[in-house]
């Protein structure tokens, strides 16, 4: 059996230890123009000349949730692609989603303005009712979020393109439920899989649609936000302010707006990262399994190209 893996910007060595530490009898490599065809790839981000040239895969595994640089490319219909399915990272994103609604629904950042200008404050305690939580995209990482948010009694909401259930959350989906999700949510968390519908689906009329003083959490991809429109709104008061993990450039350009924006928080791209133990350990669970015959329908994280996800 031969790995090959192409992983763009990413510190390919030691994925080549680990798969290799777990299928000793295997070849294990990083790709390089030319390379042997191989069984199996392990990717991120890979150019399309790695597909163009690797024509007998019988498995393409993204170390990554989000598979929206796969679906650029022209991959042949009948390689399955399988992206990571948690490996560690939904609990990064609970952690990271409810510390930032939980600075702003306690205005931590007003009290830590306070504190740096030596001043003794106290603000009057907000209700949580008055703060509903929606999670646009409630897949894995969604779901996780919800649960996690539900833990802190805020009501949450969520929506999905399909009709999704679960426990704790009031859910919406499709084009139709859309705005009844928008208009009785107050902090929105942005986890959808960036695809051409959910392309600037943040934009100056969905963001309108929030209930008055509402706040914008994105950790999904940059593409998702109209940055323009966004700071349109916070500066009008419509809304009070946002925090951003992800950009349409990356790393964000020193120019940006966004850095310098007092109701901005940017985080460099970091609310849930790849973890490699976790993530070499599932992959290889799946290879085998294919390798034992299970049908790939059978594995958790089949992505279906034309959908984004």
């Amino acid at each position: 059996m031969r790995i090959t893996c192409c992983l763009t910007d990413t510190k390919t060595p030691p994925w080549l230890e680990g798969f290799q530490a777990a299928f000793p009898d295997a070849t294990i490599e990083q790709w390089v123009p030319g390379s042997p065809l191989a069984d199996y790839a392990v990717v991120w981000a890979p150019p399309q000349q790695f597909f163009d040239e690797q024509t007998a895969l019988k498995g393409v595994f993204n170390i990554g949730a989000g598979v929206d640089a796969l679906a650029k490319l022209r991959i042949p219909a009948d390689v399955p692609v399988v992206r990571l399915d948690d490996a560690g990272m939904s609990v990064q994103m609970a952690e990271y989603v409810c510390h930032a609604v939980i600075r702003h629904f306690r205005e931590f950042d007003g009290y830590e303005s306070d504190v740096a200008s030596g001043k003794w404050s106290y603000r009057k305690p907000r209700a949580r009712n008055d703060y509903p939580v929606g999670v646009m995209g409630v897949g894995v990482l969604g779901e996780r979020v919800s649960r996690a948010l539900a833990q802190f009694d805020f009501p949450v909401l969520g929506w999905s393109r399909s009709e999704k259930t679960v426990a704790g959350v009031t859910c919406f989906s499709g084009v139709e439920g859309l705005n009844d999700f928008l208009k009785a949510t107050r902090i929105l968390v942005c986890l959808l899989p960036l695809t051409p519908e959910t392309e600037n689906i943040l934009n100056n009329d969905t963001l309108g649609r929030l209930l008055p003083g509402a706040y914008v959490i994105n950790v999904a991809r940059g593409g998702h936000l109209v940055d323009e429109d966004l700071i349109e709104l916070i500066d009008s008061g419509q809304l009070a302010g946002a925090t951003l993990d992800v950009f349409r450039t990356e790393p964000l350009p020193a120019s940006h707006a966004f850095w310098n924006h007092p109701k901005i928080t940017v985080t460099p791209h970091t609310s849930a990262r790849t973890l490699r133990d976790e993530s070499i350990a599932q992959i290889a669970g799946k290879i085998r399994a294919l390798e034992a015959g299970a049908a790939i329908g059978s594995l958790a994280g089949v992505v279906d190209l034309k959908k984004g996800y």
